[in-house]
């Protein structure tokens, strides 16, 4: 669904509808309509070509996109926590110690 998503939100910053999809890349309204608004998962890769390129956008690009708001969306993992204490941590004030230990105490409980 992420990558239907995307298109819409594509569609909208070029002021796009969804006619002018069918008129770009010559599949049926009901077509457009379903994938935008069901995901492209089950549809077939040529459809998938023909929507990208009546976006001005390739597959690669449309999967990096959906790349790029997975990586946006997650937080940094504990490993990333952890590093960053462990090379940061003797340089942190004795205040900004206690208050993440205050942190972490707050999400034991």
């Amino acid at each position: 669904m992420e990558r239907a998503k995307i298109l819409r939100k594509l569609m909208e910053e070029q002021g796009l509808k969804v006619s002018d999809i069918v008129k770009r890349s010559g599949i049926a309204y009901s077509t457009v309509k379903s994938i935008l608004e069901n995901g492209i998962e089950k549809t077939s890769y040529v459809n998938v070509c023909k929507i990208c390129e009546a976006l001005g956008i390739t597959t690669d690009q449309l999967e990096q996109m959906v790349a790029n708001e997975k990586e946006a969306k997650s937080g940094p993992s504990y490993d990333d926590v952890e590093r960053l204490i462990a090379r940061n941590g003797k340089q942190m004030s004795k205040e900004q110690k206690l208050r993440l230990i205050q942190l972490l105490s707050e999400i034991i409980e």
